[in-house]
């Protein structure tokens, strides 16, 4: 008897409405339809997250406070909460776990959810994204968007498609042309520098990107070659993990132009440390050790360490830490073409050893 073909996975990503700024408009009524960045709008701050109204303006997350007060002089500051934050993806995670055992949070305001089989018996995974929105907003206040498909790449995607406040379906039969229109810097996976690569080989669409043979990729993109083959046809078997151990969290940069100079580095160094607060902010986890990471021009990599006795919890000691070791390895024998900073040894706020679910996208 021939084996049978499995049926497709059903799979939801759901993604906050700028939640951090959208919990500080919920709770401040003073905020509410005004332009609002979550952050430090401080001659060194940086703003975390910004309101629909804020980013109207080209106000965005990572954007220095200064930069985006210029681009918007009534922009307002709210000191980030992030234990509020916390306790209120805490509700949202209860909620999906009425639907549903199998979640992968990515972080506080966004998770995949497989619902291939869900535990009320709704009759599709649309009618369960329906549900579980309805319910955010009832219990929190809140909106979320929702992307609907087979595999977790498309519904990433999809989610964003019709933010805020919106869901996205994609069925089996639609997603390779749904990858077709995409712009391939919006394929996750394809970061800034590499849809730069592609722009300069004619590259810019999904269609552009299928129409590439895997030789072709392999030469010009390695091992990741192989990802963006099958990304660009629609393909992606990675299933929603919900348990697993997390080890790190890390943040890295790779540049256009080598660096070489000890200031440039410095403030590189400056904002990756700046980038990687935010996501231990979110992520709830704090970690004893530090690691500093250069790729060189030629490829070579080092990794550098710094250990603390408890986990490091300010954003001013991690800074420093990543400072002390890269500048101990200056000068460079040659350019650095990325710079990146993990945290290690990771306990969450109860002291426990932290755990998270797969970030790979």
């Amino acid at each position: 008897m021939d084996q049978q073909t499995p049926p497709p996975r059903k799979i939801i990503h759901v993604d906050m409405d700028a939640f951090f700024a959208s919990v500080e408009q919920r709770d401040d009524p003073a905020l509410r339809g005004r332009p609002v960045a979550v952050g430090g709008g401080g001659p060194r701050g940086v703003v975390a997250a910004a309101s629909y109204e804020a980013r109207a303006f080209g106000v965005r997350s990572a954007m220095p406070g200064a930069r985006a007060r210029r681009l918007c002089p009534d922009l307002l500051f709210a000191p980030p909460r992030f234990e509020v934050y916390r306790a209120v993806s805490a509700q949202i995670r209860a909620i999906f776990e009425r639907f549903t055992d199998i979640i992968q949070p990515l972080s506080l305001d966004e998770a995949y959810l497989d619902v291939t089989v869900n535990k009320p018996g709704l009759s599709s995974a649309t009618v369960v994204a329906q549900e579980i929105r309805r319910l955010i907003h009832a219990e929190t206040g809140l909106t979320a968007s929702a992307g609907v498909s087979y595999n977790k790449l498309i519904a990433k995607l999809a989610s964003d498609q019709n933010k805020p406040d919106g869901i996205c379906v994609v069925w089996p039969s639609e997603g390779a042309a749904f990858i077709a229109a995409m712009p391939v810097r919006r394929i996750h996976g394809v970061g800034p520098v590499t849809a730069q690569r592609m722009a300069a080989l004619g590259i810019e669409t999904g269609a552009d990107l299928c129409a590439c043979d895997l030789p072709f990729l392999e030469r010009h993109f390695g091992s990741a070659a192989h990802f963006y083959f099958r990304a660009a046809r629609g393909q992606d078997d990675r299933p929603v993990q919900d348990r697993q151990a997390r080890k790190s969290i890390s943040v890295e940069d790779t540049f256009f132009d080598d660096l070489v100079d000890r200031d440039r580095l410095v403030e590189e160094m400056d904002r990756i440390a700046q980038s990687l607060w935010r996501r231990i902010e979110k992520s709830g986890a704090h970690g004893r050790t530090v690691v500093l990471k250069i790729k060189f021009a030629d490829f070579r990599i080092i990794t550098r360490s710094r250990s603390f006795a408890s986990p490091v919890r300010s954003p001013d000691v991690l800074a420093l830490a990543a400072r002390d070791l890269l500048v101990a390895q200056l000068p460079l024998r040659m350019g650095a073409r990325l710079l990146g900073l993990g945290v290690h040894n990771l306990e969450d706020d109860d002291g426990q050893a932290a755990e998270q679910l797969a970030l790979a996208i």
